[in-house]
């Protein structure tokens, strides 16, 4: 007989338009999603004296249910839907929420990991950020797409049409200018210096007045989105000077910093707020982290990983780490159904390391790669990443610098193994010596 270890529980299914609410030995009851119905739910709790509450996290509608519970003195344990399954062909709301009561007073549900309010704040603003930035790239499929279909191959001849010298000459060619050596000319040196003949035959167009049109609505919408993704560094910056209260910010500092290829924030100082909300462990010094993906993972993971009790499973959270699926002598690859978005800016850092020539971490994803193709070495990489970062922000940046040192000489005395059975498998004796640098 398994044993109850929660007394006084309750479990709730949440939908759009109403929660369905188990007690032990009670009815199931049903309150509507309106706030003065939840204010009911929860003057029902309080009157069965419940004290743990679990639900699943369904879209964004747990969200205010969760915070007036959080509010009202609940312990509210947020559980991903997918441990709540029941048998298959017998599901209703009203059994799934006696399931989720029953499971939570056997302590069979794992709690989802929810930050602090100034965190939620941050992730907002963050994830809202990201959402412009795939909205305007839309709008720059159109730009390409308008100025293909009056045969203008800039896109073929420079490498960004959204960028400095092609916003120049799509706005030139939209105040009326159409002479190719007077755009050609909008663009930048380096750009002229090396494409210029072919910047000039590139935009020899056929132009007509209903695809201007189209350039033109796309060139506004992309603007829009650019003021958009403006307004919400400002919100971030604010996030962070409120998490940063007690550090002050040097002004005249200019340390050198890794270069932000794309999206970069307009937030003076990123890097000062970082340092100050993470006590100077610097998480730059990790290959492929930048102030910006930086940043991501501040509003994705918070500032404490000692939630998660290892960097086990902090990978296993993140989706990076192997899954279990044997039966009998099978053994299967189990892969994940969805996974944080931390996981795929790890993801994201990581495939820019496979091609990196100088860093120990791209030749274990080309070891990998080779074997077992990119999408697995990426994977493997980017959980190598996760375990750096989890341990810079939880033992401190000499024990990840150490780390990294000793990886790197294992590498190094792996390659001369390598190489001195196979000198001997063709016959011959090599002599290692050491070169003093």
């Amino acid at each position: 007989m398994m044993k109850k270890i929660r007394k006084n529980t309750a479990g709730i299914d949440i939908g759009a338009k109403e929660f369905f609410v188990a007690l032990k030995g009670q009815k199931v009851k049903k309150f509507y999603t309106f706030t003065e119905d939840i204010a009911e739910l929860i003057a029902y709790l309080t009157a069965h004296k419940i004290e743990s509450v679990a639900m699943e996290a369904t879209g964004v509608y747990w969200y205010i249910l969760y915070d007036m519970l959080q509010a009202a003195g609940f312990d509210v344990w947020l559980v991903d839907g997918r441990s709540t399954k029941q048998v298959p062909g017998r599901k209703t709301d009203v059994k799934d929420c006696q399931w989720i009561q029953q499971l939570h007073s056997y302590g069979l549900l794992s709690r989802c990991f929810i930050p602090e309010d100034a965190i939620q704040e941050l992730r907002t603003f963050e994830r809202l950020r990201e959402d412009h930035i795939r909205s305007a790239s839309m709008h720059i499929n159109h730009m390409q797409k308008a100025l293909t279909q009056m045969n203008i191959r800039l896109k073929e001849v420079i490498n960004q049409i959204h960028g400095a010298s092609g916003m120049k000459i799509v706005r030139a060619i939209l105040s009326g200018e159409r002479d190719p050596e007077k755009l050609a000319a909008l663009c930048h040196t380096s750009i002229l210096k090396n494409k210029k003949d072919n910047v000039i035959k590139s935009l020899k167009g056929h132009y007509s007045a209903n695809h201007l049109f189209a350039l033109e609505q796309a060139v506004e919408c992309y603007d829009f989105y650019q003021d958009k993704i403006i307004a919400c560094d400002k919100k971030i910056e604010g996030s962070l000077k409120r998490m940063n209260r007690d550090k002050g910010i040097d002004e005249d500092q200019k340390n050198k910093r890794k270069p932000i290829r794309h999206h970069k924030p307009e937030i003076p100082h990123l890097d000062q707020y970082l340092l100050g909300i993470f006590d100077g462990k610097d998480a730059t010094v990790l290959p492929g982290i930048s102030d910006y993906n930086w940043l991501q993972l501040l509003s994705e993971t918070g500032t404490d990983l000692r939630k998660w009790k290892t960097e086990k499973h902090f990978t296993s959270w993140l989706a990076l780490a192997p899954k279990q699926h044997n039966s009998g002598k099978k053994n299967r690859n189990y892969k994940s159904k969805g996974s944080p978005l931390a996981g795929l800016i790890f993801k994201q850092a990581a495939a820019g390391l496979l091609n990196s020539k100088k860093i120990a971490l791209g030749v274990f994803g080309r070891k990998i790669r080779a074997k077992k193709g990119g999408a697995v070495a990426v994977k493997a990489v980017a959980r190598k990443l996760a375990v750096l970062y989890y341990r810079l922000q939880t033992k401190g940046l000499d024990y990840v610098e150490k780390g990294i040192q000793e990886y790197e000489e294992k590498l190094v005395e792996q390659k001369q193994r390598n190489i001195l059975k196979a000198a001997r498998n063709i016959g011959l004796e090599l002599a290692v010596k050491q070169i003093v640098t």
